[in-house]
């Protein structure tokens, strides 16, 4: 018999499943660090997603609980584009990917794991990421617990808001 250690999972089959929205309840507990979340915005925000694809794989979602384009306003739609291309720039200095995947789900149907409140993914990718486990065993490995990760990209997120931040006023 074949075993998969992930201890970490069991703060999710423990911890509290209100029902609610991870977007809009993450946001306003106060407690950035636990909840990934590493820029706040003005209309958005960028968190890291606790079920990666791969390590530093962020979520970046406006704080209005909408679930279209259509019904996102439109300053959000253009600060989510912008820290998007902040993400891109935090993500190269600190983890050094190959390349990036982007890309928003809106609805089951086209894969969206959280349909109620829409957000954007962004993906660092390296050549050579996807092994033999996803193949054989349905499996994807995430090489580094989210605190590691969140710990690498947080300064850099803070000194490149900061920076976007200094210019606007």
């Amino acid at each position: 018999m074949s075993q998969m250690w992930a201890p970490w999972r069991i703060d999710y089959i423990l911890g509290d499943k209100s029902g609610g929205c991870i977007f809009c309840d993450k946001v306003k507990s106060g407690n950035d660090r636990d909840n990934g979340i590493l820029l706040r915005g003005q209309h958005s925000f960028v968190m890291l997603n606790a079920y990666p694809y791969n390590p530093a794989h962020l979520m970046i979602s406006p704080y209005s609980h909408v679930d279209r384009l259509s019904t996102t306003p439109p300053e959000a739609l253009a600060e989510m584009m912008m820290l998007a291309r902040l993400a891109e720039t935090a993500m190269a200095e600190a983890i050094h990917p190959d390349g990036f995947n982007v890309g928003i789900n809106i609805g089951s149907a086209a894969g969206a794991g959280i349909k109620e409140h829409l957000h954007l993914h962004l993906l660092p990718r390296w050549a050579g990421d996807v092994n033999f486990m996803p193949a054989v065993a349905g499996v994807h490995v995430i090489p580094e617990a989210l605190l590691a990760t969140y710990d690498k990209l947080a300064p850099v997120f803070t000194r490149l808001g900061a920076e976007i931040e200094g210019a606007s006023s």
